[in-house]
């Protein structure tokens, strides 16, 4: 097997040296595996990609790159540049420091690395660690990604129906803020809701007087409805959600009927 990795992290984050190792395990003793990432943390740039600026490529080691863009942009990089068109088997994002459930699937750039290798029709899978008081401060807060992220990875690309045009699945795997023995198991969950929680901005004055404005998360922990992502998460399962690109609501397509003309 031949497999495509990339982060939001940064190519020096501990979480894609997690990947690697499952990448290497997946592809096996004559499989390959290529990484490209970004430069520098991509944290929370969702899909974007450098439209209208170019970004340097360096090669760090041998099947190495380093790219100054997106991980969206690192996919990019990757199949039409350093693998020159010959596409991998697989694309693999993560593995994320910290949750991409509930809403965060929408900021994520671990998620935007995904999403562009299944619009480019390469099976995908992004992969995030939740972080909370049992894992965090833990010698690997990873250890749970590192134990069960092969398996789950077989039992996605063994359960995935052939598809044939439209947008393409990806998945979301997050790994629950545990420790790997006391991972329970593997759900397949819709993405969830925190409720009332958002993304926010705290002001600061630098020495200089100028003020700034840092962005703000929320309480991580907040239940989302039952058997959603983050709920499944908290309860010490992996979750899976399957997601695509398309972002109509099909559910009210039919309800607004009215406006046609």
């Amino acid at each position: 097997m031949r497999i495509l990795i990339t982060n939001d992290d940064g190519i020096n984050a501990p979480g894609l040296k997690v990947l690697h190792a499952i990448a290497t395990e997946l592809a096996g003793p004559s499989g390959e595996v290529w990484t490209v990432a970004p430069a520098f943390e991509q944290s929370g740039v969702a899909h974007c990609i450098s439209y209208t600026h170019p970004m340097m490529i360096s090669e760090l080691a041998p099947r190495q790159f380093a790219a100054e863009g997106s991980p969206a942009d690192c996919v990019l990089a990757g199949l039409h540049d350093v693998l020159n068109d010959d596409a991998p088997d697989l694309v693999l994002s993560g593995v994320n420091r910290g949750n991409n459930s509930a809403e965060n699937s929408l900021y994520s750039g671990t998620l935007g690395g995904a999403m562009e290798a299944a619009l480019q029709g390469i099976p995908a899978i992004a992969l995030s660690q939740y972080y909370g008081p049992d894992n965090a401060l833990s010698d690997n807060p990873f250890e749970a990604a590192a134990r069960h992220g092969v398996d789950v990875i077989r039992r996605i690309l063994k359960h995935t129906p052939a598809e044939n045009g439209g947008y393409r699945l990806f998945f979301n795997v997050n790994f629950p803020p545990v420790s790997a023995a006391r991972v329970k198991g593997i759900r397949v969950a819709p993405q969830g809701l925190r409720p009332g929680l958002g993304f926010s901005t705290e002001p600061h004055n630098a020495p200089s007087g100028r003020r700034f404005l840092w962005i703000k998360g929320g309480d991580q922990h907040r239940q989302t409805a039952p058997g959603s992502d983050a709920a499944v998460n908290l309860d010490g399962y992996v979750s899976v959600t399957p997601m695509r690109a398309d972002l109509t609501a099909h559910d009210i397509i039919g309800d607004l009927g009215g406006i046609d003309s």
